[in-house]
């Protein structure tokens, strides 16, 4: 397979020495390296969803939103609420990273240190980046097959007041909508959102199995978020101290939830799932701003439930499940920016430490089958990390970390990357490695079934190094194509011993593939993108393939933006935004799939491939009111992302947004 995608990398199309970059602003990625850099500087694979891709779009939750990023492959067990996991680059699900305005979030009480990418509403959202590979060197624990970092709304900075808001309700009896306001007022700036989301949702249990009785699993769901801060003094070239802003953020969020009990549909088997989150930093300007440092606190806390009482089609079944996580954090970050001269130019080194703990209470299961953990566990890092540029055509990027979790020994990681413009063919290319590692989870160490497990609390971590190369060509300003190849090997895999009885680190796995992307710009009103990532992912402990890991998945997204100059507003445009999913088929585990009838399936399998189309169109009627609509599923497939677990049918919503 290496070779038939490195010949693909090859073949791939390089724009004649005439052609001239296409001239967009640079867009500023900070989650890659801690440090705003033009994305097309970065030696990492990175996607930028904005808030005008959000809106136009018609993302709702953060699952909504990843489901079209290359090498992210998200399996959601049934619509809006429902647990969602996202498998990056063939890594597991527990091996990517999540952050919230450059702060972890992962549950420490969930089993396996995952992420529910469910659970999100992005109201509160300016725009999320996605660092695909390795990135532990920069932020530690769980990043080994990437990072994930939703970054909040921020107050413009030429107003006192300007509020926002959207309203929209449709089919399945939803009915959504956000309101918030912004504004700057001297050196103190501020932001407050608050969203809800309410619908009578789908079915999650598919309706090829013969049990399914038509209930729906509906959500309820609310949050708020306030953030302020404050810019005292000011910074000049030759100040000694110059200016200390200090920020602080709240947010809030609960979710009500109806579930199913594959292959049953259960009528009173619901969740809710509450968390809060927030920090406090500050950042001071040194030396005319040359060095900035910083503190920052942080905390958070998950509580989610699950109730499923006896009834007529379970008469003897029980469940009533507990799961608080916490977590808390101090961390101080320094970024240095060196002077340029000679050969060198944008150089700037960032190094710090912190200090974090996680804690997990929890109880699930039926009492002759109880899971419970009472645990808790810290761990302290350093890390040290340069970028430069040098001949203004070559940017360079080193990071190495020190970690020691309590109790099972330090992890050191670092990570390599360069970026070489070749501007006689309007091309970059870009090359990096690196290491990374996901520490135990509470669970895996400490966690308790009954009589008859015990967690292992010797657990060593499960660590990887992957390199990637790849290039990207602008044709002119009309397109733009990329290919890149990337090769991962992840060892000390946790899994069950022969007894079942505890975990042990038994596993290993080779993960490749190549990602590949073609925009096309023909028109200023017109815009579409193709991506298609391949992977080929097998446990090489047992030379089987990985499970929920297809080896194709592809989307198409376009921006059809004519100008109509409708209802008297000046360049008014009609925004049409079609998004395709194709996901072909992937591995299955024994057990894991079932027969129409509701029984599993003993053996290995396939899920079958599946497909989704999505239409969202707005349109500006005043200069500051947009009405909008969006329809979901269009060709209202029947696609099952985890075996027996259906995407919702066919959707419409419409609504009107309005920033003032």
């Amino acid at each position: 397979m290496r070779n038939r995608i490195l010949a693909s990398l090859l073949l791939a199309p390089i724009a004649p020495a005439w052609a001239q970059t296409a001239p967009t602003q640079p867009d500023m990625v900070v989650t890659a390296t801690r440090i705003p850099t033009p994305a097309e500087r970065i030696p990492a694979a990175t996607t930028v969803i904005d808030r005008r891709d959000i809106e136009d779009r018609g993302y709702v939750t953060l699952a909504d939103a990843l489901a079209a990023v290359p090498g992210f492959r998200l399996v959601q067990a049934g619509g809006p609420g429902q647990q969602a996991s996202g498998f990056v680059r063939g890594t597991n699900s527990r091996h990517v990273l999540v952050l919230r305005d450059g702060v972890p979030v992962n549950e420490p009480s969930e089993p396996n240190g995952a992420f529910n990418f469910g659970n999100e509403l992005l109201g509160d959202v300016e725009r999320i980046e996605v660092v695909r590979g390795p990135v532990s060197a920069i932020y530690g624990t769980a990043a080994i097959g990437g990072v994930v970092n939703l970054i909040t709304r921020r107050a413009p900075a030429d107003r006192a007041f300007a509020p926002y808001g959207e309203i929209a309700g449709g089919t399945q009896r939803t009915l959504r909508g956000y309101a918030g306001a912004g504004g700057t007022i001297g050196g103190f700036d501020y932001g407050l959102t608050g969203q809800s989301l309410s619908t009578e949702g789908s079915n999650a249990t598919a309706p090829r199995i013969t049990t399914n009785r038509g209930e729906r699993d509906g959500l309820r769901a609310a949050a708020m978020t306030a953030r302020a801060g404050v810019t005292i003094g000011e910074t000049t070239p030759d100040a000694v101290i110059g200016a200390t802003r200090i920020e602080g953020l709240l947010r809030w969020r609960e979710n009500t939830l109806g579930l199913d009990d594959i292959p049953r549909d259960d009528p009173n088997y619901t969740g809710q799932d509450r968390s809060w989150f927030g920090y406090i930093r500050s950042q001071t300007a040194l030396a005319g701003g040359a060095w900035t440092t910083g503190l920052r606190l942080s905390a958070s806390e998950d509580r989610r439930r699950y109730v499923n009482l006896p009834d007529a089609d379970n008469r003897f079944g029980r469940a009533d499940d507990l799961y608080i996580g916490e977590r808390r954090g101090i961390a101080w970050d320094n970024t240095l920016r060196l002077p340029s001269g000679g050969i060198l130019t944008d150089a700037s080194l960032t190094f710090g430490g912190g200090w974090d703990r996680e804690s997990a209470e929890s109880a699930a299961g039926s009492p002759s089958f109880r899971t419970t953990v009472d645990a808790r566990q810290t761990s302290g890092y350093g890390y040290i990390g340069a970028q430069a540029r040098f001949f203004e055509r070559l940017d360079v990027t080193a990071a190495l970390r020190f970690d020691a979790p309590e109790e099972f020994g330090t992890e050191t990681t670092w990570r390599l990357g360069a970026v070489l413009a070749v501007p006689e063919i309007s091309s970059r290319i870009r090359a990096s490695a690196g290491t990374a590692f996901k520490a135990p989870s509470l669970y895996q160490r400490f966690g308790v079934i009954g009589t008859f497990f015990r967690g292992n609390p010797n657990l060593e971590a499960e660590r990887a190094f992957s390199w990637e190369a790849g290039i990207e060509t602008d044709i002119g300003r009309y397109a733009t194509i990329s290919a890149l190849y990337f090769d991962s090997r992840v060892t000390d895999l946790i899994n069950f011993d022969a007894t079942f009885s505890t975990l042990e680190n038994v596993d290993r796995a080779r993960i490749r593939g190549g990602e590949f992307a073609l925009t096309l710009r023909p028109a200023d009103w017109f815009e579409m993108t193709g991506g298609w990532t391949v992977t080929e992912a097998r446990d090489t402990t047992n030379d089987t393939p990985l499970a929920r890991r297809p080896r194709n998945v592809a989307s198409l997204n376009a921006r059809i933006a004519p100008e109509v100059g409708w209802f008297g507003v000046p360049r008014s445009r009609l925004v049409i935004a079609p998004e395709v999913l194709y996901v072909g088929a992937s591995p299955e585990g024994a057990f894991a799939r079932y027969r129409n009838d509701g029984t599993s399936i003993p053996t290995a399998g396939k899920n079958p491939d599946g497909w989704l189309f999505n239409l969202t169109a707005s349109l500006p009627v005043t200069t500051n009111l947009t009405a909008f609509v969006e329809v979901r599923n269009l060709g209202n497939t029947r696609y099952e992302p985890a075996n027996a677990f259906v995407v919702p049918g066919r959707s419409a919503i419409v609504g009107m947004r309005g920033v003032f």
